[in-house]
């Protein structure tokens, strides 16, 4: 077996993860962390009023990041995270409350500990790249 076909064997993440469902109640529980816990008032103040959007947004990211339907590219194209976020002012505090915010959502939801740690490596990949000042 060629390492192509070994990928191709491979069980997707979005299926690791639990599909749509297990993907939606972790991005749900994401925000609802955000919005209720003080440690994560920096992140939450750069959000709206309303969490709705936000929560659809990166649930159809994840979907397709993940190996799901593409969701996202489907209603927006190509994600442009970078230039997405680009408005906001994003350092390492706000980077670390993201990760601890979804570290967290991921332990409350009792995912296994190695997709956690799969995913906290490659969320903190993405997280990291988007900052864009110091401190």
């Amino acid at each position: 077996m060629t390492p192509a076909e070994d990928q191709e064997d491979a069980p997707l993440l979005y299926d690791i993860i639990g599909g749509e469902a297990r993907l939606r109640e972790l991005v749900d529980r994401f925000y609802d962390l955000m919005d209720l816990e003080p440690q994560f008032a920096a992140l939450r103040a750069m959000h709206p009023p309303s969490l709705d959007g936000s929560r659809d947004k990166l649930f159809w990211f994840l979907s397709g990041w993940s190996g799901g339907p593409n969701h996202y590219i489907e209603r927006f194209g190509h994600p442009r995270l970078r230039a997405r976020h680009l408005p906001f002012s994003i350092a390492s505090n706000e980077r670390d409350q993201w990760l601890r915010c979804m570290a967290l959502a991921m332990h409350e939801l009792d995912m296994p500990e190695a997709l956690q740690e799969r995913l906290i490596h490659s969320f903190f990949q993405t997280a990291d790249w988007m900052r864009n000042r110091e401190g």
